[in-house]
């Protein structure tokens, strides 16, 4: 699937502004921001994966997702 619409940078700016008010921000956080959360989601998948394959199981399903979020 595609997604449908993405976050603009703009306002990822506004929720990062809105949260910590008193931080100073570089050019380029929202772009730190957004890599930092795709090394996060590549670091569930991974831990998903190998909770499948302790599993014994082919496909990745949702509790295995869970249980790697919950480590």
């Amino acid at each position: 699937r595609k997604m449908k619409c993405t976050a603009l940078r703009s306002t990822l700016l506004k929720i990062i502004k809105t949260e910590k008010p008193h931080l100073r921000l570089v050019v380029n956080t929202d772009w730190l921001v957004h890599l930092s959360f795709l090394l996060f989601l590549h670091c569930l998948a991974e831990e998903a994966r190998i909770n499948a394959f302790l599993n014994k199981s082919k496909i990745i399903k949702p509790y295995h997702a869970i249980a790697a979020g919950k480590v």
